[in-house]
C-alpha cells in the first residue's frame, strides 16, 4: 500500500509523536510510506522532529507561511500517486480536503471535529469515545474509534538517581512532576499557584517541557520549582518523578498519561475528556479544570498520601494493536470507496 501523512507543524509534541510512530511501523511492515512536512520540522534544534522518521519513510518538505505550505503540499501529494493521503492537524486536512484524486483521504482528530477540515475527508479516525459524539451523522460510516497508543522507550538504568542529584532531589523528597507543552490550555499556571497556596513539606514540583508561555511561566514560579525546559528523552525523567500531575484545562486525550502509566507512576490529573478516558486507572477523583481550590486541595492530599508506584493494564492501549486496527480501516475505506464509486458509474450508465 502507498501512504501518504501530511503534517505541517513545526516542533515535536503528541500528535507528530503520533505520526512518526505510525509512519515506521508502516514502513517496517513493508508499505511505501511518504511524509509531507514543513521545512521547519528539519530545522537543528532540540524539539524538531523529521530525524524521528527511520530510514524507510520517505521525506518531501514545503515551505513558507500556513497557506503557501498548505498550497505546495497539496500540489505534492496529487503528483505521488497514493493509495491512502493521511492527514493530520489543519495545514495537512487543508492540502487534501476538497481534493477529488483517486485515493483515499483519511484524518486523525487528534483534538475535535472542525468542519472546515474534516467535513470533506472520506474516513476519520477519532482517538477518543467523546468525539464520536461531534461526528455528523451522515460521517459516522466513514469513522472508527482508535485508541491512541503508548509505545514507551525504558529509561537509562541510572536515569533516576542522575537527574534528581543533578536537581539536588534527595532520595526520600517526593519529586510531582509534570510533562507537556507551556501552553495556556496545559494550566501550569494554576499548579504553580496552587503548589505555592500550601509547599506541601518534603515534596518539589518540576515542570518539563518548552512552549510559548515557558518565559512567562518561569518569571511567575520561584526557584525551587524546577523547569527545565524541553527534554529529548522524557523517559528518563518519568523515572526521576514520584508521581505524576496534569492541570490541563483541556485534553483531548492525552499521550502523557500512558507514559506516566507505563512506568508505574501514581496520577492526579484535572477532569479533562482525556483524564476521563482514563479515571479508572487513576483511581482518584479528578479535579475542576481550572480551578486553584481544587488543584490546591488535590496535591495536599495526593503528597500526604504520597502513593507507591503500580502496575497498570495498558493492554487496551497497545502500539501493536492500533497500528493494525488503522491499516484495517483503510482497507476497509478504501474498499467503500471504490464501491460508491462504482454504483455512481453504475447510476450515471
Amino acid at each position: 500500500m502507498k501512504i501518504t501523512h501530511l503534517l505541517l507543524s513545526h516542533s515535536f509534541a503528541g500528535t507528530e509523536r503520533y505520526v512518526v510512530e505510525l509512519a515506521n511501523a508502516q514502513a517496517m511492515s513493508g508499505h511505501e510510506v511518504t511524509v509531507i512536512l514543513h521545512k521547519r520540522a528539519a530545522e537543528d534544534r532540540p524539539n524538531s522532529f523529521a530525524h524521528r522518521f527511520n530510514e524507510k519513510v520517505r521525506q518531501l518538505f514545503v515551505g513558507g507561511p500556513s497557506w503557501i505550505a498548505f498550497w505546495w503540499a497539496r500540489q505534492v501529494v496529487q503528483k505521488l500517486q497514493t493509495d491512502v493521503a493521511h492527514a493530520h492537524l489543519s495545514g495537512g486536512c487543508r492540502a487534501i480536503q476538497s481534493l477529488r484524486d483517486p485515493f483515499l483521504r483519511v484524518a486523525t482528530l487528534h483534538i475535535h471535529y472542525k468542519p472546515q477540515q474534516h467535513r470533506g475527508m472520506d474516513a476519520l479516525i477519532a482517538i477518543a469515545p467523546w468525539q464520536m459524539k461531534e461526528i455528523p451523522p451522515d460521517q459516522l460510516a466513514c469513522t472508527e474509534q482508535i485508541n491512541n497508543w503508548t509505545q514507551a522507550t525504558k529509561p537509562d538504568a541510572s536515569a533516576r538517581e542522575k537527574i534528581r542529584t543533578e536537581l539536588g532531589i534527595p532520595p526520600d523528597t517526593f519529586l510531582i512532576g509534570a510533562l507537556c507543552r507551556a501552553e495556556k490550555s496545559k494550566g501550569l499556571d494554576v499548579l504553580i499557584d496552587a503548589y505555592l497556596t500550601n509547599p506541601p513539606a518534603n515534596s518539589r514540583l518540576v515542570i518539563v517541557g518548552g512552549g510559548h508561555d515557558w518565559k512567562a511561566l518561569r518569571k511567575k514560579a520561584p526557584a525551587n520549582i524546577l523547569m527545565p525546559g524541553f527534554v529529548t528523552r522524557p523517559q528518563d525523567w518519568f523515572s526521576a518523578f514520584d508521581g505524576y500531575v496534569s492541570a490541563a484545562r483541556y485534553e483531548p486525550f492525552g499521550l502523557v498519561f500512558l507514559e506516566a502509566f507505563a512506568v508505574g507512576l501514581p496520577v492526579l490529573s484535572t477532569a479533562t475528556e482525556g483524564a476521563q478516558i482514563f479515571q479508572a486507572l487513576i483511581g482518584r477523583p479528578l479535579l475542576k479544570c481550572g480551578d486553584i481550590h481544587s488543584m490546591t486541595e488535590g496535591l495536599q492530599h495526593f503528597l500526604s498520601e504520597r502513593p507507591a508506584k503500580r502496575t497498570y493494564d495498558l493492554s487496551d492501549f497497545t502500539y501493536e494493536n492500533q497500528v493494525n486496527r488503522i491499516e484495517a480501516f483503510y482497507k476497509k475505506q478504501w474498499t467503500r470507496l471504490r464501491s460508491n464509486s462504482l454504483n455512481k458509474k453504475i447510476t450515471l450508465q
